[in-house]
């Protein structure tokens, strides 16, 4: 545990030095179209995904990736970690997102997120704020977008009872897209709130992509569905793994100790 410990502090010290980095070189894309500041953002997310396996000991496998449509889509993901907020972002030429409205006051990083239009909404303001988001939503992703979406609304436990939002339902169905369900089981490996990461093997799994056209609660019982049974079966694979690094050990055990 003292190298893991060691290996996490190293990791988080070289990530954030790399995020300075990458907000750095991005700077002349204020003066370019989107895909240069999309181009910095994927460089990003493979320089991180390259300290992980390099320092933390923490592979990963991409499965379903011919699944992915062109064009016009919504991605709906699984939300275990921070870990996919940037790492999707590679495969995908126009990615947008929907983010709280105070990450634009960061400087630069907020200034970033102006510039790429990402949409920012107010938490809590309630039903206009809902419906301005989903007109928004609906509008870029018909200009040819890709909508990374978290069904559940915020980060999740691996073991949390799943709570998928009506919001996203809602935006499915004004954006007239298909919809590419994404499981994963990244909160093995980079928890939520703490800053250890555990060595093993983090999985993506795109899914088969559901059509345009179902209702809001069609939409929502397919998707999550989909999601979630994957997850357990990918999460289930990844603490087996896990229990295999660590001798035997489980993994919770281990996390919380």
């Amino acid at each position: 545990m003292v190298s893991i410990f060691l290996r996490s502090l190293i990791f988080n010290v070289l990530f954030y030095i790399g995020l300075v980095f990458w907000i750095l070189v991005g700077i002349p894309t204020f003066l370019m179209p989107l895909w240069g500041i999309v181009t910095v953002a994927q460089c990003w997310a493979r320089s991180s995904i390259w300290l992980m396996r390099v320092i933390c000991n923490i592979k990963v496998e991409y499965r379903g990736v011919g699944k992915i449509p062109e064009g016009p889509l919504i991605v709906a993901s699984k939300h275990q970690s921070m870990w996919e907020t940037f790492a999707l972002i590679q495969f995908f030429p126009q990615p947008l997102f929907i983010v709280k409205r105070e990450l634009k006051w960061i400087p630069f990083f907020g200034w970033y997120i102006i510039k790429a239009d990402m949409i920012g909404v107010v938490r809590g303001a309630g039903g206009r704020s809902l419906t301005e988001m989903t007109r928004r939503a609906g509008e870029a992703v018909r200009r040819g977008r890709q909508l990374i979406i978290f069904p559940e609304g915020t980060r999740t436990a691996v073991d949390a009872p799943p709570r998928y939002k009506s919001g996203v339902a809602q935006v499915y169905v004004d954006c007239g897209v298909q919809c590419l369900p994404v499981a994963l089981n990244s909160g093995l490996f980079w928890p939520r709130r703490t800053f250890m990461r555990y060595p093993g093997t983090l999985v993506v799994e795109f899914l088969d992509p559901l059509p345009p056209g179902l209702s809001r609660d069609e939409f929502i019982k397919q998707v999550s569905a989909a999601i979630e049974g994957a997850t357990r079966r990918l999460v289930a694979a990844g603490r087996e793994e896990q229990a295999r690094l660590f001798g035997g050990v489980p993994v919770k055990a281990k996390q919380s100790s």
